[in-house]
């Protein structure tokens, strides 16, 4: 036994590595990999060479290694980069999508050029223009793209004094600060992402830089930016900021369906990341379906996500799945939803459920530490403790308000989100245009 833990240690730690990271920035490090067995292998060097400490720990969190700068004279226009790991179709829901409209709208205040640095592929120009046009945003200066791939030493980023840098990670973070003044980073919180990790070194990682004292905090929602004083995180409370997030009308509201169809129903599936509870969640289904709260003759069931296996649930039925949609894609659809069922094991309320409620569906999702109440936000948004028992009766409340037509409308036109992200990011922009 005591010979095969390395193995599962490294299947382990890969498995760890691709569902924070991706399948791309995975993808790389096996090819890296690859290429230097090959290499000591041409080599006569078939054994592994000892390390250092240090060389073991670059190797372990390779995606931290630094941003390979170099400086240049203050001319011309300022800059706002977003450091990033991808901005690929699959990448731009949620986190990334807000990172780009706020840097976007941040450099139009400073009247500053945007500039977009992944960190594990290349940027595909053609979907920075679809999420701003979609929103409504022109630039006032035209973007640049830099790949600066954490695993090439051959890449060099140009800085100069002025430049605002967004990072979207705890790793981005991290990566950032040996290579730029602290006090140019606004590091753009969408998650307590300790909670990405079991307790051990990612975790400590992440936590010291969340602890940062140096650098300014910009939290997603006011129920997450008090999670985080509520946790101790004193910098944070000093020297952070937080925004509700907006749902413009144009994008999320309710689409015309045919009368003949079958209510739709939606789940939140994503099975490699841990915290949204794909198997807690379909057993919750199972039973829903089991107890005829969720009637297949009724109900059209639809997973949609990433990476969702094939399910058949009670009496041989087999749902849709939609996976890979585009953000119009997903938008249409959030549209046509009647109910839905969103899990998010952190104090983040996710996107899904606020998007949903945007568009006019009734969501059943979980409580977690403070977040136990979301009708702030809507009151077709249902909060029930993370138990089986529990999130099906609330399925069963979600249904009944479903159904009660004009009671759905009233909570859908009486909804508390926002609706405009200049609005949303008002007061912190311009406040962050004086300091900066």
């Amino acid at each position: 036994m005591q010979r095969g833990l390395p193995m599962f240690d490294r299947a382990y730690r890969a498995y760890c590595y691709w569902r924070t990271h991706g399948t791309s920035a995975l993808q790389q490090i096996v090819y890296r990999k690859l290429a230097r067995k090959l290499q000591a292998s041409s080599n006569g060097d078939g054994n592994e060479s000892e390390k250092s400490a240090a060389q073991l720990c670059r190797v372990r969190f390779e995606a931290l290694a630094p941003l390979l700068t170099y400086s240049i004279p203050a001319s011309g226009l300022r800059r706002v980069s977003i450091v990033t790991d991808s901005v690929a179709s699959g990448s731009l829901f949620g986190g990334v999508g807000t990172a780009l409209i706020f840097s976007a709208l941040l450099a139009n205040e400073l009247n500053a050029q945007l500039r977009i640095i992944t960190r594990t592929e290349r940027a595909e120009p053609q979907n920075i223009d679809h999420i701003l046009s979609l929103y409504g945003v022109k630039l006032k200066h035209e973007v640049q793209f830099k790949f600066a791939a954490f695993f090439d030493k051959k890449y060099e980023v140009d800085i100069k004094e002025g430049d605002v840098f967004v990072t979207t990670s705890w790793w981005t973070t991290a990566a950032t600060l040996p290579s730029v003044p602290s006090k140019s980073i606004i590091y753009l919180l969408q998650e307590d992402e300790r909670m990405f990790y079991p307790f051990g070194d990612d975790r400590v990682k992440c936590e010291e830089t969340l602890r940062n004292s140096d650098i300014r905090f910009l939290i997603n929602t006011k129920l997450l930016f008090d999670h985080f004083a509520d946790d101790g995180l004193s910098n944070i409370a000093a020297k952070g900021a937080w925004f509700e997030p907006a749902f413009p009308n144009a994008i999320f509201r309710p689409r015309e369906r045919s009368v003949s169809q079958k209510k739709r129903f939606f789940f939140y599936a994503r099975p490699n990341n841990a915290r949204n509870l794909f198997y807690f969640g379909i057993e919750v289904i199972e039973r829903a379906i089991a107890e005829k709260i969720l009637d297949p003759a009724e109900w059209e069931i639809c997973l949609v996500g990433k990476d969702i296996p094939a399910v058949v649930f009670d009496g041989g039925y087999v749902p849709q799945k939609f996976e890979n949609l585009t953000w119009s894609q997903y938008a249409d659809l959030a549209g046509t939803v009647d109910v839905a069922l969103s899990l998010m094991s952190t104090p983040h309320p996710s996107y899904p459920p606020l998007d949903l409620a945007a568009s006019g569906a009734v969501v059943v999702t979980n409580r977690f530490g403070n977040k136990t109440d979301l009708s702030g936000y809507s009151h077709n948004l249902i909060c029930a403790d993370l138990k089986r028992d529990a999130l099906v009766e609330a399925l069963q409340s979600a249904v009944t308000l479903a159904s009660n037509l004009q009671l759905r409308e009233q909570n859908y036109r009486s909804n508390g989100l926002a609706t405009d992200w200049r609005q949303a990011f008002a007061g912190i922009i311009r406040q962050l245009s004086e300091e900066m």
